[in-house]
């Protein structure tokens, strides 16, 4: 059993979704910071101070925090539209790296050129019947 987890554990699969899990953690934490720290007081400012996850709904005894609902769609949407941004530059990396420029194939002789092959054979031919 313990061959058998080793293996399954060592796969070069498990632990590419091992690492990519990871860095989407610390990538999102870093999308996270960027929207509450810097984005959502900008549009705090923008529409006039409100912050939204003090905006909720009281009756009676029941609080609808729908402000913090509002705030975590709108996390959601920055988050994945970031996450877009860098698997699309991610993408057209790999992109330019399989489009490596494939040599030529060789074109035609011009008429110039077999022109001058045919010389060049002449002056062989006459070379060797000299000798």
């Amino acid at each position: 059993m313990w061959k058998e987890f080793r293996a399954f554990a060592l796969k070069g699969n498990v632990l590419d979704l091992a690492i990519g899990v990871i860095i989407g953690a610390a990538f999102g934490s870093i999308v996270t910071s960027l929207v509450n720290d810097i984005l959502m007081p900008v549009v705090g400012l923008l529409v006039g101070g409100i912050n939204l996850k003090e905006m909720q709904f009281q009756y009676g005894d029941t609080v609808l925090k729908y402000g913090a609902f509002l705030q975590t769609v709108i996390d959601f949407f920055i988050v994945s539209f970031s996450i877009f941004l860098f698997v699309k530059g991610i993408n057209k990396l790999k992109r330019k790296e399989k489009e490596e420029p494939k040599p030529e194939a060789p074109s035609a002789p011009s008429k110039e050129e077999e022109l001058l092959a045919e010389i060049r054979d002449l002056l062989k031919q006459r070379a060797l019947e000299e000798k």
